[in-house]
């Protein structure tokens, strides 16, 4: 896992990819930064880290759209099938790579936090559960977006494909309000992805929103594994 990992990390910042992903996500994290603090003189991170959600939907699926289908299309996929490491290491090297580059990119709310401790009082323990959060939300959007681009060769179908999966999720909650049927709305809201998130951005810590975010990055991660293990026998 670790030869993968280093080749991941080596691969996004001697390419354009991770350096285009960092300047997109801080333009926009910085614009509503502005908007939301430096502004109105505000010290509370809640909007920004809401705001960080929505960038992540479509940002995330732009990071992790070459993992693989750039394998499949380059015809480099078998080689590493037949690498002396395990599927589950293949995987998981690409997939903590992704997130390493997401955790630099969410890591710029301390510098904010910092400019805004210079002129009034940050409430440091809610900006770290928040990080958490976006984190753990992060964790979920890159499994399910490395999953897609295991699906396809092609880099631009899986970073459409990646913001439409993503985009669904989001919606649960709106989807979910059309549903009539009691048991399968509540089945609906308890998969809302959105919902949990914003319990975080409001300071209300919840073990079992963590334990459902973790448990979405580990089930696409095997759904994954799962793909690859049916091609290396096919």
């Amino acid at each position: 896992m670790g030869a993968i990992y280093r080749r991941e990390i080596g691969a996004f910042f001697s390419s354009s990819i991770a350096y285009i992903f960092l300047a997109v996500f801080y333009i926009f994290a910085g614009l509503f930064f502005t908007l939301d603090n430096i502004a109105v003189g505000s010290t509370n991170l809640s909007g920004v880290f809401s705001t960080l959600f929505f960038i992540s939907i479509f940002l995330i699926p732009i990071l992790t759209m070459r993992l693989f289908s750039e394998e499949k299309k380059q015809r480099t996929e078998q080689g590493l099938l037949t690498a002396p490491v395990s599927l589950t290491g293949i995987v998981l090297g690409k997939y903590f790579a992704a997130l390493t580059v997401f955790t630099i990119a969410v890591s710029i709310i301390f510098v904010y936090g910092f400019i805004l401790s210079l002129y009034g009082t940050v409430a440091w323990m809610t900006v770290l559960a928040n990080y958490l959060a976006i984190l753990l939300v992060g964790s979920a959007f890159i499994a399910i977006g490395l999953f897609v681009s295991s699906l396809t060769e092609n880099q631009l179908v899986a970073a459409i494909g990646g913001i439409v999966c993503l985009g669904i999720l989001f919606l649960i909650d709106i989807i979910a309000s059309f549903v009539k049927i009691d048991w399968l709305q509540n089945i609906l809201y308890d998969l809302s992805f959105y919902t949990r998130y914003y319990e975080f951005t409001c300071g209300i810590f919840n073990l079992s929103s963590v334990v459902f975010y973790l448990s979405t990055a580990i089930l696409f991660n095997f759904f994954t594994v799962r793909i690859f293990e049916k091609r290396r026998w096919s």
